[in-house]
């Protein structure tokens, strides 16, 4: 039998998802692997995946693709993992270092800076170990589980899902389960309850964690409170928007 090869994110936000898959009987249809967003999204762009949870704003870059599931990685307000880290205020920052790691976060960044804060800055695409550069007037856009250990650091911290939310009212999408050809009916489906369950048993997730050296000590409130699962009408709306405001 041919697996279906699966590329998922990294990030703590995602283990939800891979709990689910290696507690469910698809483990055995599928061969898993975990990228940083950017490299999930070049493996579906690249026929390496068949699916993968990607950054949305790659999605109009795929010649044929579906959103096969009813779970992304999305924050109604604040998200806490997607952040402007800054040691002045927004109207004093100068110039802003991008993330390599997500092409969404980077986009959204660049769309708040100019339609939300009203803000020129200079934009810099930055490379690994850019995060020890953000000082003085230099901010940078830090995602994932890099931005939930730093943030404490920093005096301003702009988390781009809240101010999102403020400029539109609607919730943001940062990735979805996106397949670049037809899956079958039965593996969607059966993909989908394997998600559910995922989301669903938190707690023990949580508890295998605790035994890993880089714990967050707050995974449990971050995945419950600051993470939203559910692709509902609302985040199809504000993903739709994004996609629209990016195309322009």
């Amino acid at each position: 039998m041919t697996k279906i090869k699966i590329a998922a994110v990294s990030y703590l936000n995602t283990k939800p998802f891979l709990y689910g898959l290696q507690h469910s009987s698809i483990k055995e249809k599928i061969d898993l692997q975990t990228y940083i967003p950017s490299v999930c999204a070049d493996k579906l762009l690249n026929g390496e995946a068949d699916l993968g949870l990607i950054p949305v704003a790659v999605i109009p870059q795929l010649k044929e693709f579906e959103i096969i599931s009813d779970y992304c990685i999305g924050a109604v307000g604040a998200v806490s993992s997607v952040l402007i880290l800054s040691e002045v205020p927004m109207e004093k920052i100068k110039k802003i270092y991008l993330d390599y790691q997500s092409r969404t976060s980077v986009a959204l960044a660049q769309i708040l800076l100019k339609d939300y804060w009203k803000r020129d800055v200079q934009s810099i695409n930055a490379a690994s170990g850019y995060e020890n550069k953000i000082s003085g007037t230099a901010a940078g856009v830090v995602i994932g589980d890099r931005a939930l250990q730093l943030k404490s650091k920093f005096n301003f911290v702009y988390d781009l899902a809240l101010a999102w939310h403020q400029h539109t009212k609607l919730p943001f999408v940062f990735a979805c389960w996106v397949s670049n050809k037809k899956l079958p009916g039965d593996f969607i489906h059966e993909f989908n309850v394997a998600c559910k369950f995922g989301i669903e048993h938190i707690d023990d997730l949580i508890t295998e964690l605790k035994h890993e050296k880089d714990f967050y000590p707050d995974s449990k409130n971050y995945l419950n409170n600051f993470i939203s699962y559910n692709l509902d009408d609302e985040k199809r709306s504000g993903l739709k928007l994004f996609l629209e405001m990016l195309s322009n």
